[in-house]
């Protein structure tokens, strides 16, 4: 069975395939939440383009990221090859349990997603289950996390997207990375255009999700040059070294929700994830990666506008 599924999976554009056995989860582990008779967890991965994140690292276009590696990967590719293998789990009578992310499922009533109204939805009810799926990659063996939390893996880095399928099926399951790859080295970090992430690699939910959309002027070229005229300290959220409370993160994301306006089922990723570009860079120039490509990913400094724009 195990080999079938590498196959379908392969065959579905999926680059890494991993399992775990349900003994390696907590016995009060969402897994077990969502299907109590888990036990084997199926972990797909794919990659996502280099290609993908050029928009961004060249300040041209914001939407491919977007588009590409989040919409159509996560709404079209990884259900698609999820779809197969757990149909063909399900012909030799077992059951099996597709597992995303997914925009309408939230983890608590405080989100920081600001495409979801959660009284709408859950109307002071508690929200769907949602499986820890960082935990999960790297209990089935895909990757090993990074400092910024990111899965980091032998061919890819960090510029993955993957999914699971729980099921009852018992499949043998593949070793854990070992940790060769993050060497603490802080770039991710620094990368961050709103200082998210702490020295000790946690992330900030409200700070990430206000500067993965664009908070930082510097590195948006759609933010007006009078955005967030009413807040007292518009500059220092500007140039990102504002330290935004849970209320001011939702002003601000109310704003920048318009800069520039959102075209598609999911807002624009105005960072494009810098953490990941850089731990993918210093990846690259180390020489631990296995794909290699014919010329490195940054030819050439990292763009930024004046914060003297804004201040005029």
């Amino acid at each position: 069975m195990k080999s079938e599924i590498i196959k379908i999976a392969k065959d579905n554009l999926a680059d890494i395939v991993g399992f775990a056995s349900a003994d390696s989860f907590q016995k009060d582990d969402t897994i077990f939440k969502i299907f109590p008779r888990t036990k084997t967890v199926i972990a797909l991965a794919f990659r996502v383009l280099r290609g993908i994140y050029r928009g961004t690292e060249e300040g041209t276009t914001y939407y491919q990221y977007t588009t590409m590696a989040v919409e159509n990967m996560e709404e079209t590719i990884m259900p698609m090859a999820q779809l197969k293998i757990a149909n063909y789990i399900e012909s030799k009578g077992f059951i099996a349990l597709p597992q995303r992310r997914h925009q309408q499922i939230m983890a608590e009533e405080n989100s920081t997603n600001p495409e979801v109204a959660y009284d709408s939805i859950y109307r002071k009810k508690t929200a769907e289950n949602q499986m820890n799926f960082t935990d999960a990659a790297v209990k089935c063996g895909i990757g090993e996390k990074g400092l910024s939390g990111a899965v980091l893996t032998k061919d890819f880095g960090p510029m993955i997207r993957y999914c699971f399928i729980l099921t009852d099926a018992v499949i043998e399951p593949d070793e854990i990375k070992e940790q060769s790859l993050c060497d603490k080295c802080g770039k991710c970090i620094k990368a961050c255009p709103g200082n998210a992430i702490s020295e000790k690699g946690e992330v900030d939910p409200w700070q990430c999700a206000v500067y993965y959309n664009g908070a930082n002027g510097t590195k948006n070229p759609f933010m007006p040059p009078d955005a967030f005229a009413d807040l007292e300290n518009r500059i220092e959220i500007i140039a990102g070294e504002a330290k935004v409370t849970p209320e001011t993160a939702r002003k601000i994301l109310d704003e920048i929700f318009f800069y520039p306006p959102a075209q598609h089922a999911y807002q624009c990723s105005i960072c494009g994830r810098a953490c990941d570009t850089e731990c993918y860079i210093h990846l690259e120039e180390k020489g631990v990666l296995n794909k290699k490509f014919n010329r490195k990913f940054r030819t050439r400094e990292s763009w930024a506008f004046s914060i003297e724009d804004f201040k005029k």
